[in-house]
This record gives structure tokens, sequence and C-alpha cells, in this order.
């Protein structure tokens, strides 16, 4: 990343998360996050505004993916549920 770019970053207390020039597993979660999106939501849908696209996708976001979809990474919780089970202390 541009030097400019990275001093920004730690200016701010922030670390890039970054490897190598090409390594494809740098975008590995939001690529699959952006295929379930357009696999389940997007592919299935004629949407007519751009809000209508935009009020759907949050949605799906917001209260299926999130609160309802269960992920195998999480044991088959949703995000939320993992997350409240996490939060308890033991």
């Amino acid at each position: 990343a541009a030097r400019a770019y990275r001093e920004k970053l730690l200016g701010h207390g922030m670390r890039p998360s970054m490897s190598r020039r090409g390594n494809c597993y740098d975008n590995a979660v939001a690529e699959s996050f952006f295929s379930t999106l357009k696999n389940e939501l997007v592919h299935h849908c004629d949407f007519h505004t751009r809000d209508e696209a935009r009020t759907a996708i949050f949605e799906y976001i917001e209260i299926f993916y999130n609160r309802q979809r269960r992920h195998q990474t999480l044991g088959y919780l949703s995000p939320v549920q993992f997350e409240q089970q996490a939060d308890v202390p033991n």
C-alpha cells in the first residue's frame, strides 16, 4: 500500500492487514460473504430502484444473516447467538 496510507493508519494506532501482493486469501472472508449475499438474495430479486435494493440488502444482513441464518463456522449458531454466548462469563 502507499506510504501515505500506511502512515495515516499508523497515526491512528491502526495496523494494516495485508500479506504479499496477489494473495487471494486476503479477501476470502469478504468474497465468501458477497457470494452468499448474491446467491441467497440478489440473484432471486428484481430491484426496481436503488432504494429498494438498499432496503432489501439491509434487511438481509441485519435481520436474516446476523440474527437468523446459522453459520457452519460458528457451530451452527447465528452471529448474534454466537456473540451472546461468548459474552456470558464462565
